[in-house]
C-alpha cells in the first residue's frame, strides 16, 4: 500500500495499469494489476487529468415517434413519405456535403442543399424549402416526413418551416441509421452513379454536375408519370 500511495504522489496522472507496470519492473512485485486497482479502490485515490467527463443527457424515449420502422414495403403512391439525410463525398481536391429530399414511392429527388463547409445548417432548409415547393398543392392527403434525429432536423426553427404543411413528422431512433433504410441507400447508389456515370470526380464545377443529375433524374420522373405509373428505379 505505501508503494502505491508513493508512486501515485509522484506520477499521478498514471491509472492502476501503469502503476502496476511500474512497480513490477521498479520494485520487483509480483502481484497483479487486479490487486492493485483494488489498492487504489481501498485508497480512495484515482488518476488525474485535466479533461473533464461530459454528460450527456438522453432524449426521453418517445419523445420523436418513428412512424415507419419496417413498413417501407407498404408505401404504394408518390407523395405518402419524403426522407431525408445528410452525406459527404471528396471530389479530386475537395470537400463536399449534400442533404437530398426523396419522395420514396418515386425516388424522385424534391430538394438538395450543398455546401464546401463541414456541418453547414443552411443545407438542410435550402432542400426543405426546394422540396416543400414541390408538394405544396399536391398533398390533400398527410405526407410522412421522416428523418433522423439531428440537431437540424429536431431545431424549433426547421420545425416550424414545416408546420404549415401538410406534413406529419417521423423520426429514426437515435443511432440506428437502419430507421431511414431508403435514404441510406439511394445517398450510396446516388453517389455510385455520380462518380461512375457523370465523372463527378474530376468535374471542375461538382455542384454544376450535381444540379445536372438532378434535371436527369427528374426527366425520367416525368416521364414515369406521364404513362400513369410509378416504378423504383
Amino acid at each position: 500500500m505505501d508503494l502505491v500511495r508513493a508512486t501515485h504522489e509522484k506520477h499521478s496522472t498514471h491509472g492502476y495499469r501503469w502503476i502496476h507496470a511500474y512497480l513490477v519492473r521498479e520494485n520487483g512485485i509480483t502481484v497483479s494489476a487486479e490487486y492493485i486497482r483494488q489498492a487504489f479502490r481501498f485508497l480512495g485515490i484515482q488518476s488525474k487529468t485535466k479533461h473533464k467527463a461530459r454528460l450527456y443527457t438522453k432524449k426521453p424515449r418517445g419523445l420523436y415517434q418513428n412512424l415507419i420502422f419496417n413498413t417501407w414495403e407498404t408505401v404504394d403512391r408518390p407523395r405518402q413519405v419524403i426522407v431525408s439525410d445528410m452525406t459527404a463525398f471528396w471530389t479530386s481536391y475537395r470537400y463536399y456535403e449534400i442533404t437530398l429530399y426523396f419522395d420514396v414511392f418515386t425516388k424522385q429527388i424534391l430538394g438538395r442543399g450543398i455546401t464546401r463547409k463541414r456541418g453547414w445548417p443552411e443545407i438542410y432548409y435550402d432542400g426543405l424549402k426546394q422540396a416543400l415547393s414541390k408538394l405544396d398543392g399536391n398533398n390533400d392527403e398527410p405526407i410522412v416526413f421522416h428523418t433522423d434525429q439531428g440537431s437540424v432536423h429536431t431545431s424549433m426553427e426547421y420545425n416550424r418551416i414545416i408546420k404549415d404543411h401538410n406534413l406529419v413528422r417521423s423520426y429514426s431512433r437515435v443511432g440506428k441509421p437502419t430507421d431511414n433504410p431508403v435514404s441510406e441507400s439511394l445517398n450510396g447508389w446516388i453517389k455510385e452513379e455520380l462518380f461512375l456515370d457523370f465523372k463527378l470526380y474530376d468535374a471542375d464545377d461538382p455542384v454544376a454536375v450535381i444540379d445536372n443529375y438532378i434535371k436527369f433524374c427528374s426527366c425520367v420522373y416525368e416521364h414515369i408519370s406521364n404513362y400513369g405509373s410509378f416504378v423504383h428505379f
